[in-house]
């Protein structure tokens, strides 16, 4: 259950200084709250630090419910600020919103400390059983999969569209500055197509189809949620501040046409470039070697046959035809990836 409707609940937000919801989050001003009702009827609750629901004033006619993440790591700025502008308008009333709508910042430490993660990557700490020693970033990626699960359960109970992305950026270079990781879907279900293709009014270019589970948000929301979900990549991170090169336009658009309520037909242009994932680059001992660089941009092209990485137990080499590397990561910890092997769609098939 979603907890109580909230049409009858209406209060007057008291005028205050501009201060953003990420400027909030990070100063530690942000934590569950009562809901309130925006002028233009828009219901607003802060539901944890960094949290927060938006719902429309017609809840039951909306079209679909849609999360948007940005900052599971901490120096991954670019679609932080984007996520904090489009909370910026809607709380302004610029934005109508006509979708049920939960924005989520997800490492505040790491994002308070400008680094990828304080402790552990988040990113690998989703679809996990808790334990007594978990420490905070487990204990938000724990909490952050709660509020999902009672976000959607009022969409599965509704039959609504479920949409959540959550926007990163890579750690270095990429070919292709704007691609999506789409999780391998539910048992029964296929990849959807449609999605893929509405990515192109996004400005993604390209779209990896996972094979295998995963430890990510994204991943969690698929498999656990129902939802079509994507980890998006934009562009290279960097600081607060320095991300003026960065154009994230279209992607804004898209999402507040997302908030806005519509589900826009098919891709604008050209569609995204699918690449199918085969083989994960697992760290398996301290022995492990990555043979190229791992500063080596994503979507860069592997020669069949090359040795590409070497640990215990054997050898690692390109067997396909028309490979990429993607996130080569030789520092990750032992037991996850050091990087992807991609190739387009149709090499194989």
């Amino acid at each position: 259950m979603d907890g109580p409707k909230l049409e009858t609940i209406r209060i007057e937000v008291p005028a205050m200084k501009p201060e953003s919801f990420l400027a909030q989050t990070l100063a530690g001003k942000t934590a569950i709250a009562l809901p309130y009702t925006l002028r233009n009827g828009t219901r607003v609750q802060v539901m944890d630090e960094g949290v927060i629901r938006f719902e429309p004033r017609d809840s039951a006619h909306r079209k679909l419910d849609l999360v948007i993440s940005a900052g599971v790591h901490g120096n991954e700025t670019a679609p932080v600020e984007l996520l904090d502008r489009l909370i910026g308008e809607v709380l302004s009333g610029r934005l109508k919103v006509r979708a049920r709508v939960l924005c989520v910042f997800g490492n505040i430490e790491a994002l308070r400390r400008g680094v990828r993660f304080v402790e552990r990557d988040m990113n690998r700490l989703f679809c996990r059983l808790p334990d007594s020693h978990d420490g905070a970033e487990a204990r938000r990626a724990t909490m952050l999969e709660m509020q999902l699960a009672r976000f959607f359960a009022r969409a599965m109970q509704d039959g609504k569209p479920r949409l959540h992305y959550d926007l990163h950026t890579a750690i270095h270079g990429s070919l292709i500055e704007k691609f999506a990781i789409y999780p391998v879907p539910p048992e029964g279900k296929a990849f959807d197509r449609e999605q893929i293709a509405r990515l192109a009014r996004a400005g993604v270019s390209a779209v990896l189809l996972q094979s295998a589970r995963a430890p990510t948000f994204s991943y969690f929301s698929s498999q656990h949620c129902d939802a079509v979900s994507f980890t998006i990549e934009l562009g290279r991170a960097r600081p607060f501040g320095q991300n003026q090169g960065v154009d994230l336009s279209a992607m804004q658009r898209y999402l507040e046409q997302l908030i806005e309520g519509h589900l826009p037909a098919g891709g604008k242009g050209e569609a995204p470039t699918v690449y199918r994932v085969s083989r994960e680059v697992m760290k398996r001992s301290a022995a492990f070697e990555l043979k190229i660089d791992g500063r080596t941009d994503n979507f860069t092209p592997l020669p069949q046959g090359m040795l590409l990485a070497a640990d215990e137990g054997g050898e690692c080499r390109v067997d396909e035809a028309d490979a990429r590397i993607v996130f080569p990561n030789p520092e990750v910890e032992i037991g996850q990836r050091a990087g992807l092997i991609v190739v387009p769609e149709h090499a194989g098939a």
